[in-house]
């Protein structure tokens, strides 16, 4: 049986760490840029496809992330590379789905049919996916990106950071994030049992 290994929280200036690993890029070092890059494009890559849905998407907002993070690095003095990272993310997300927003009159929305699903269509898909990932799109911005961010691996301090948010205000979107999963996925339930009846 192989052993499991722990991980200890190495020191900020442990030849590994991010502030050491930023420090190196930033005199120009692009292995040391390299490590940083390899050790965070999953969680990118992650959040940005949670948030936006496809691969294509996600893949290119990643690449935007790190190109303007290495073009930003040399002003880069927080003490959270991952958090000053996920801001970035952050801002290239939203502009991607501010982008994607379709640009009508208010008062064209008077005539405008709720696109939403409609409840049939609701439990279908909750029948076929119960899962959180299939559940996001129907939390608010806000609970959507606390939630992607957690799902990358960041913590709720690194998500204020990220977001600009006081760790309360992501605790408390988070809290409401889980509360309305689990409404959303009771309803599913129940609707799928009703149907099967």
């Amino acid at each position: 049986m192989p052993r499991v290994r722990r991980h200890r929280r190495q020191p900020e200036d442990a030849p590994d760490s991010d502030e050491h690993l930023v420090a190196l890029a930033q005199r120009g070092d692009r292995e040391a840029f390299g490590v940083l890059y390899d050790r965070y494009v999953p969680g990118v890559y992650g959040y940005g496809y949670r948030l936006l849905g496809t691969r294509e998407a996600a893949e290119d907002v990643t690449a935007e992330v790190f190109l303007r993070a290495l073009a930003a690095l040399p002003t880069c003095q927080t003490g959270s590379f991952r958090s000053w990272l996920f801001a970035i993310a952050h801002n290239r997300v939203a502009d991607e789905l501010r982008q994607r927003r379709p640009t009508e009159p208010l008062a064209a929305g008077v005539f405008v049919l709720d696109p939403g699903p409609s409840p049939d269509e609701v439990a279908a898909v909750a029948a076929d996916r119960h899962t959180v990932f299939g559940l996001l799109p129907q939390l608010s911005l806000d609970q959507q990106e606390v939630v992607a961010m957690r799902l990358s691996g960041l913590s709720a301090i690194e998500i204020g950071e990220a977001l600009g948010k006081p760790r309360n205000a992501v605790d408390g979107i988070h809290h409401r994030a889980l509360l309305r999963l689990r409404s959303l996925v009771a309803t599913s339930d129940a609707a799928t049992t009703k149907g099967r009846g």
